[in-house]
């Protein structure tokens, strides 16, 4: 645990916080200051700066976490679609560098602007090479 991280607080019971679930590995919290109704976050309890500190045994339990999570969710505010998001470093709009992943219930017309399409062009050539460069690494 890191006694200056927020979600180790919570996590330590320092902060009080609205747990809609919790197991040996994680703690899922509804989020502080929501996008929509029912936004919860999935924490697990070591802290982990993000996906890259993340320890394979925890990393392998995340996404089944988020579809049970999400499931739930949506049945529980109705909601029409669901966002999962997980941030990893201060240029991708990580704010607390603990790993947690967003539920977020989405709703039709909400309003809510989580994710753009991007004015970015690129050739098919540009997307072949980069392909292969990320091959490379795999």
């Amino acid at each position: 645990m890191n006694t200056d991280c927020i979600f180790c607080k919570i996590l330590n019971g320092d902060i009080p916080s609205f747990v809609v679930y919790e197991d040996e590995s994680f703690k899922v919290i509804l989020d502080r200051f929501p996008a929509t109704r029912g936004h919860v976050l999935i924490l697990p309890k070591g802290h982990y700066q993000d996906l890259f500190e993340l320890p394979e045994e925890i990393s392998q339990k995340v996404y089944p976490l988020a579809k049970h999570i999400a499931t739930a969710v949506k049945k529980a505010v109705q909601a029409d679609g669901i966002n999962i998001i997980q941030n990893n470093g201060e240029a991708a709009g990580q704010s607390v560098f603990h790993f947690h992943m967003h539920i977020v219930p989405r709703f039709s017309n909400d309003q809510v602007t989580l994710n753009k399409t991007s004015n970015m062009e690129t050739t098919l050539e540009e997307l072949a090479e980069t392909a292969e460069l990320i091959k490379s690494y795999l």
